[in-house]
């Protein structure tokens, strides 16, 4: 046998084998598919997403045919659930699929159906629990997500933790406190004007407990509304800010 013939024999047996190697880790990798689902297992932070949403999700995969099964379906479907922010799903062979779900984390509520998440994003969610109050123009959940954590600092001084939030369209922040003191905070130095209020409150608690407004906007000081006469003297002179 001529030396060319023999190494393209040699070549044409190689790439057969390499073929019949390809063939049976397909045939092998399409059986692993067919597989039917038999396990679908939720981890990550699932103990706020309602374990009934997540069972019934599981139960119409459960059976099915992995290859019929689209990852990103699965993972459309699970972000649907309440609670869940988002996840990411994989198929674990020969006949599990893991979902890894990240849950929202509730800040505030935006109105009676919608909670804002430390994120600042609007989700829809049931929740029992206490939460202050956010209100502002549609959009502007992030930008009051982002000021809460200040503008709560400034405010820890004062004997009622704040109860509402509250952003014009003007962008001019408003406060209002469990116990009902509104306070008018301004567009500008809102921590600042906030944190010197909080300071002077328990010296003039006595005598302005019972104010219904307060009134930051002022250089010098702020304004009380709701207090006797003799307690007009709390009130600073000057234009608002």
């Amino acid at each position: 046998m001529k030396p060319a013939l023999a190494i393209a024999l040699r070549a044409a047996s190689g790439m057969a084998a390499v073929a019949l190697l390809a063939a049976a880790g397909w045939y092998g990798f399409d059986a692993l598919a067919r597989r039917p689902i038999a396990t679908v297992r939720f981890t990550g932070e699932v103990a706020r997403v309602p374990a009934a949403d997540l069972e019934r999700l599981a139960a119409g995969l459960r059976g099915r045919e992995g290859r019929e099964v689209a990852l990103q379906s699965v993972r459309d479907a699970v972000k649907r659930v309440p609670w869940v922010r988002d996840c990411s799903v994989r198929r674990v062979f020969p006949g599990a699929l893991e979902v890894s779900i990240e849950s929202h984390v509730p800040l505030a509520r935006w109105d009676d159906e919608r909670l804002v998440s430390v994120r600042g994003e609007v989700f829809a969610a049931d929740y029992d629990g206490e939460l202050p109050g956010f209100a502002g123009p549609e959009g502007t959940a992030p930008e009051m997500a982002a000021a809460w954590k200040d503008i709560a600092r400034a405010a820890a001084q004062l004997a009622s933790p704040i109860a509402e939030l509250r952003l014009s369209e003007r962008r001019a922040w408003q406060v209002r406190l469990a116990s009902g003191l509104v306070i008018e905070l301004g567009r500008a130095d809102v921590e600042a004007r906030l944190a010197r209020f909080a300071a002077v409150w328990p010296r003039v608690a006595a005598q302005a407990g019972a104010a219904t407004h307060a009134d930051l906007r002022y250089p010098n000081g702020f304004a009380l509304r709701g207090v006797a006469s003799d307690d007009k003297k709390i009130a600073p002179k000057g234009r608002r800010a």
